[in-house]
């Protein structure tokens, strides 16, 4: 975005009218029209899909600088949201109308680089997030998520289940265990990490 030229930078922030999302509010929801490209300027926004049975898996978070490139996917292929997107803090974003975004792709090579170089950086981190779906065990994979939000994850044993894709008693077996062993604090709403190294060795094997 920084590579835009002024004028049409100007003429973006004109047609883009702001919204604000308060902490935990539904910015979108799964087979919902898309109204638009939103640029995150201030907070997150946790992009989720849900199954049939209930259960929400987390693909990528939005952060301030950035777009979603599901918004994007939904305006050039003229679709409906195929996931949720909730603000996890309070969110203020700039949301640009579905025709203006269909001409500054067409006509401004670094709007539309910003968008593609996104789709490129998101694509690397669902390719990743399905690799440690398919190839490594929960166990590991809740042992890597607390060394990555470490030391102290201030998380539900729920909030940890949705961020692995998988259900609550299974994570607070498996939390139990870990506490167990002496490498993790159980508190109400938070795990404090004790022993990074062997939560670390553990993740590896």
């Amino acid at each position: 975005m920084a590579e835009l030229p002024a004028a049409h930078l100007a003429e973006l922030l004109a047609a883009a009218p702001l919204r604000r999302a308060p902490a935990g509010s539904v910015v979108f929801e799964q087979d919902m029209p898309c109204e638009g490209f939103p640029l995150v300027l201030e907070g997150s926004v946790r992009v989720t899909k849900t199954s049939r049975s209930g259960r929400e898996i987390v693909l990528y978070r939005v952060s301030p600088g950035e777009a979603c490139i599901l918004s994007g996917g939904c305006l050039l292929g003229e679709t409906d949201y195929a996931a949720r997107g909730v603000a996890e803090s309070d969110v203020t974003l700039l949301r640009i109308p579905p025709d203006l975004f269909q001409v500054f792709m067409l006509r401004h090579p670094p709007f539309c680089r910003f968008v593609f170089d996104m789709y490129g950086a998101r694509l690397a981190e669902v390719m990743e997030l399905v690799e440690e779906v398919a190839f490594r065990k929960l166990d590991a994979r809740l042992a890597r998520l607390l060394i990555q939000r470490g030391p102290v994850v201030n998380a539900t044993h729920q909030n940890l289940a949705d961020e692995l894709g998988s259900v609550r008693v299974f994570i607070s077996r498996l939390l139990g265990n870990f506490e167990q062993r002496g490498w993790v604090r159980l508190e109400r709403g938070r795990v404090t990490v004790v022993e990074p190294k062997a939560l670390l060795e553990f993740a590896q094997q």
